[in-house]
């Protein structure tokens, strides 16, 4: 199942784009305001986002930069206004992809699917690999290559970038990277993981923090697009 946060103020279009998508692959968790909208997002972890414009409280643009600070998950702008001005400000802000209403369910559908296909990281589950542009990740010998050369990592690294990875696009606390790789919990003051992170940017020369973001105050974003 995917997961879509459906931030509409229109509870009609809601009730229905919800039965509609949840006849398929997806659960669909709705908020009607927008200045709700971040808050849901990150406790929903989203597997795309589809975003009204024109909502109470936050408008759907402010909406859209502020997912998009902190998490490279697809969005998908659904709104009545038919101005390319907003088309063009609404990509310029992060969005994935503009759908005017109203919108056919199975077209809304088609293009969920297509976003996904486009953002999730291809997987070869017969051979357990994880595939970022240039950046390569063989689970079945815990191999990791980059730019086609083998990438020698130790136990540490290989377990944290398998598990960035694993959760491409969605930002993860150093509480829930320690949980995930030791079984602790964060202490507040344990700096392993932010010297580990250090290790692994050098290593796939990320000297800007692009392909491992830094989310201040939240932890860390493996970016999907960034590794090309």
């Amino acid at each position: 199942m995917y997961r879509v946060l459906l931030v509409e103020d229109d509870a009609r279009l809601a009730e229905l784009v919800t039965e509609y998508l949840s006849g398929y692959e997806f659960a669909v968790e709705q908020v009607a305001r927008g200045d709700e909208a971040l808050a849901r997002f990150q406790a929903f972890a989203p597997d795309v986002v589809v975003l009204d414009l024109m909502l109470p409280g936050l408008d759907g643009m402010v909406v859209c930069r502020q997912i998009r600070e902190i998490s490279e998950v697809p969005i998908l702008i659904l709104t009545a206004r038919e101005d390319s001005y907003d088309e063009v400000s609404g990509l310029e802000q992060g969005a994935d992809d503009f759908v005017n209403k109203p919108v056919q369910p199975r077209v809304l559908l088609a293009r969920l699917r297509a976003l996904l296909r486009r953002t999730q990281p291809k997987a070869a589950p017969e051979s357990g690999e994880l595939l970022f542009g240039a950046l390569r990740i063989v689970g079945a010998d815990r191999t990791v290559y980059w730019r086609d050369e083998l990438c020698v990592l130790s136990n540490t690294e290989y377990k944290l970038l398998l598990v960035l990875a694993e959760a491409a696009g969605r930002v993860l606390s150093r509480d829930e990277l320690l949980k995930k790789m030791r079984g602790i919990e964060f202490d507040g003051l344990d700096r392993s993981i932010d010297n580990c992170i250090s290790k692994l940017r050098r290593k796939f020369d990320d000297a800007k923090s692009e392909k491992i973001k830094t989310v201040w105050g939240e932890g860390y974003l493996f970016s999907p697009s960034a590794w090309g």
